[in-house]
């Protein structure tokens, strides 16, 4: 069967290649319409598609009616606000009156903005990954008008784009039912590609599983530049949280030396913005040098958790002045008026890729004055620095310590220098036109910040974080959650809209866990529990106890996806396994901790193959294979030995505490008067309580 599918998709592709191109009987076009159906969105990127000549739709039941009643297949063309290619195919393609009418004749022509839709999106990207191999944004699909994919692929030039939509064009005029055979085949693949068992043979999880994995990963480390040996590189925080910490627990010096070194490479880089703060989606080269220069909020949030519990085991200055400075950015360029965080900065601005981040030679001695040549030194203008048209993007060589006994400075006259640097060539920076904001607030997006902030401020005690922590989690709970307890995705201009999907979920209910680690307010543990009894009437699937990414109250698709794979942010399944997890053993719920070992044997033969896409379950898996501790703080100083607390690595626990009397199993007749004691249990079984947090520490050792 499956080389018949692959011939299927061969003869596809001949036909596109060699087909007569039909001319367009009625061009739908009319030049005097100023704008299309997408006018009254209030997604960014289908706002900038609304006064294309194609006449786009909104994904939703006109379009499917219409492709039905017109006789026409669908295009599903996919993309997002910051997202440099799908610019390019706009303004080759899409902005074009002769492609348009084509376009226009031939199909009904849907736009998708993938971050406000990842259900749609998954769908069509695993049909164009059976076609293609790879996939990518843009991202074009046809279909027939219930939905069912027939052939698709990501940027097309404009003369490869005509040739395609008329060879597809052709074939279903001429041969629908070849269409109905391609469509027949793809909605196969795709319902294959979701085939999950339940796995009951070999329950126990070992250490050998990581081993393998590790070893397997391993070999394609960069030990030069860090992070894999190949380009583009992604920063995949997951993949760093998870290193770090098999580092910690097997002692393994050269892994910690390999994390340590790709995440100064990272800070050091281009991919990371020297003078604003915060990183880039990813480097083009493997350098770290040559950034895709779009800045996503999930890469961001998911690096201050980071580098912040990186600097918590390692406490390298660097690591901290990271995440000061990419918070700094959330703060000013990022962060609602709501208290929610916007979705990302464009790749472009006045039309080209990275103009408003580069710079020349000259416009850098205008602004630096005579602390120019320490300063070019620093950041790297000279070859190594130079990009393209004689711009340079600023990057470093070394810590800073190196870099001052280098020019013989102190350390002091160095950070006074390049703090007053910083904020120059954000000055005059800022004077040029910016980069296009995606200013809607996607709910799973904002739960990613929201712990990053909770992080942050539990391992530097910056107070300023939990506030904004605290007002995050509160425009979650006013503005993102329903009446029925259910999550919205999108937010934007005071209207939430879309059915949240199983990624709002887990990462708001890890976030909420970890808010109330940070806090020992018990109303976001609560939350977070009520989030999860939702989860587990709407999601679940009792055929292999796996979670589904829709809603069952969601219209359906052609298929019901189950994500699975760690990627640019973790699955949400590895991530609700991990709340089921904790939050099983916060309130003794057998049924939560049952369903969590479930999901990570379904995942587990999987593991040791490609360590990079289950590098979050491979975290769940270290909490059964190492001792994991349940830490309860009842008294007073609850708070401050909590703080005390934070000032070890302790990755494989988790903290509750009160003042007074708590009702919460790991807290329950804990509270003795008059003292603050501190019980490290393990499976709800606790030593003797100890006053002092060292004495705490020696019973986890």
């Amino acid at each position: 069967m499956r080389c018949s599918f692959y011939l299927v998709l061969l003869c596809l592709s001949f036909f596109i290649a060699c087909s007569q191109i039909p001319n367009p009987k009625s061009p739908v076009h009319n030049p005097f319409r100023m704008h299309n159906h997408l006018i009254n969105e209030t997604s960014p990127y289908l706002l900038q598609h609304a006064h294309n000549p194609v006449d786009w739709y909104p994904w939703g039941d006109e379009a499917l009616a219409k492709a039905k009643k017109e006789n026409k297949l669908l295009l599903v063309s996919i993309g997002y606000s910051a997202c440099h290619w799908c610019h390019v195919m706009e303004h080759e393609s899409f902005e074009d009156d002769s492609v348009a009418s084509v376009m226009n004749a031939h199909f009904v022509c849907i736009k998708v903005d993938r971050e406000e839709r990842p259900d749609i999106d998954q769908v069509y990207m695993t049909a164009v990954q059976l076609i293609k191999g790879q996939g990518g944004w843009p991202l074009n699909c046809f279909a027939l008008h219930d939905g069912r994919p027939v052939y698709g692929g990501t940027y097309f030039p404009k003369q490869q784009w005509l040739q395609v939509l008329k060879s597809i064009a052709d074939v279903y005029e001429k041969e629908p039912e070849k269409a109905l055979e391609y469509a027949a085949q793809l909605t196969k693949g795709i319902h294959e590609s979701e085939i999950i068992k339940t796995k009951q043979e070999d329950s126990v999880f070992t250490a050998s599983v990581l081993k393998t994995m590790y070893e397997n990963w391993s070999r394609r480390f960069d030990n030069k530049e860090g992070g894999p040996a190949k380009a583009p590189k992604f920063p995949l925080p997951n993949n760093y949280q998870f290193l770090l910490r098999y580092a910690h627990f097997t002692n393994d010096k050269n892994l910690l030396a390999h994390v340590n070194l790709t995440l100064q490479k990272m800070a050091f880089g281009g991919i990371y913005d020297q003078p604003g703060g915060g990183f880039a989606r990813y480097s083009t080269d493997e350098l770290w040098k040559v950034p895709h220069f779009e800045k996503m909020l999930y890469d961001n949030a998911q690096l201050v958790s980071l580098y912040s519990e990186a600097y918590q085991a390692t406490h390298i200055p660097l690591y901290k002045e990271t995440v000061e400075q990419t918070l700094e950015f959330i703060e000013r360029e990022m962060l609602s008026d709501e208290g929610a965080f916007y979705s990302a900065l464009d790749a472009d601005s006045e039309g080209e890729e990275g103009k408003f981040y580069v710079w020349t030679k000259e416009e850098l001695k205008q602004v630096l004055g005579g602390d120019f040549d320490l300063l070019a030194d620093y950041y790297n203008i000279n070859n190594r620095g130079l990009w393209e048209h004689e711009h340079y993007i600023l990057l470093r060589n070394s810590d800073d310590e190196t870099f001052a006994q280098k020019h013989h400075i102190s350390l002091d006259e160095l950070k006074h220098k390049v703090d007053y640097t910083r904020k120059k060539l954000l000055e005059a920076r800022n004077k040029r036109i910016r980069p296009g904001l995606d200013d809607k607030q996607l709910t799973s997006w904002n739960a990613l910040m929201l712990k990053g902030y909770v992080d942050a401020y539990r391992v530097f005690g910056n107070a300023a974080y939990l506030k904004i922590a605290l007002s995050n989690a509160s425009f979650i709970i006013n503005k993102q959650k329903r009446p029925d307890g259910g999550l919205w995705h999108n937010h934007k201009k005071g209207k939430s809209n879309i059915n949240g999907f199983l990624e709002d979920y887990s990462f708001t209910i890890e976030a909420f866990i970890a808010l109330y680690e940070a806090t020992f307010d018990e109303q976001w543990l609560f939350q977070a529990k009520d989030l999860t009894d939702y989860v587990i009437k709407y999601f679940y699937n009792p055929e292999n106890g796996m979670f589904f990414f829709n809603s069952s109250l969601d219209s359906a698709l052609i298929a019901r996806k189950t994500e699975t794979m760690d990627n640019v942010i973790p699955a949400s399944n590895s991530s609700l396994a991990k709340g089921l997890f904790y939050l099983g053993h916060y309130f003794a719920h057998k049924d939560y901790l049952n369903m969590s070992r479930q999901m990570l044997l379904n995942v587990k033969k999987d593991m040791p193959a490609y360590g990079s896409g289950y590098s979050n379950w491979a975290i769940l898996m270290l909490h059964h294979i190492s001792p994991f501790y349940e830490i309860a703080i009842a008294g007073e100083q609850a708070e401050e030995k909590r703080k005390e607390l934070e000032e070890h690595y302790l990755p494989n626990k988790i903290l509750s505490g009160s003042k007074a009397e708590s009702r919460l199993p790991l807290l329950e007749n804990k509270h003795v008067p008059g003292l603050t004691m501190i019980y490290v249990c393990r499976d709800n079984s606790c030593k003797l309580p100890v006053s002092n947090v060292k004495d705490a520490i020696l019973q986890m050792k």
